[in-house]
């Protein structure tokens, strides 16, 4: 058996990852250490003051941290995360948020997250993991 690539965690994990299909999340870029998403604000993601619950964008932002922070090939799982909303959002906007590693420990690794619309900042998340000894591997049937 053999560590699988990023993009090989990305479609195991998406396999089971009902919320972020939910969301129609879709991957830009998933690369060691980074991930990229982008997803269109619905309706339904809306609050009563007609902008996007907050939670969406930290939806996003969290899915974002998680493709990034398992793309080593090593289950990684939040131990903290925070969020700074900074415009709001509508119906119709197109988001992408971008993972980017800022430290890469041996049990803990610091992300940060950039939510964007129209290539303007809307929001600042900021992900701490825990790196489990367990490893992503392609099954011997897989191959």
């Amino acid at each position: 058996m053999e560590v699988i690539t990023a993009k090989e965690v990305y479609a195991q994990m998406m396999a089971k990852d009902e919320f972020t299909a939910w969301l129609g999340a879709v991957c830009v870029q998933v690369t060691k250490g980074s991930c990229c998403l982008k997803m269109t604000v619905r309706k339904e993601m809306c609050n009563g003051f007609g902008i996007a619950h907050g939670g969406i964008a930290y939806s996003l932002a969290d899915s974002a941290l998680a493709f990034a922070s398992n793309s080593h090939g090593q289950h990684a799982v939040s131990i903290e995360t925070s969020i700074s909303h900074l415009l709001p959002l509508q119906e119709g906007d197109e988001i992408i948020a971008t993972a980017t590693e800022k430290n890469l420990g041996r049990k803990l690794a610091v992300y940060e997250v950039t939510v964007e619309k129209e290539g303007k900042l809307v929001a600042l998340f900021k992900g701490t993991v825990y790196r489990k000894e367990t490893l992503w591997m392609v099954r011997e049937s897989d191959k």
